[in-house]
């Protein structure tokens, strides 16, 4: 294994620096943050819902466990 003294370091450590463009690389926009909506706005005060999508209907159960299902 080769060692290098700190100004060795330094020195390869900058020139990496210099090497790099970061202007040139690929900025990414961030997602848009996602809707939330809270399953009690859902269901209020029931344990069972319906849900209609386009032309089919779905149904949103809370279960004694506290868990959530969506069935068709």
């Amino acid at each position: 294994m080769q060692t290098f003294t700190s100004n060795e370091q330094a020195a390869c450590v900058a020139a990496f620096a210099n090497d790099r463009d970061l202007s040139a690389r690929p900025t990414h926009a961030l997602p848009a943050p996602r809707k939330r909506i809270s399953s009690q706005s859902l269901l209020g005060n029931e344990t069972e819902v319906e849900i209609e999508h386009g032309q089919q209907l779905y149904r949103l159960r809370l279960t004694a466990l506290g868990k959530l299902i969506l069935t068709k």
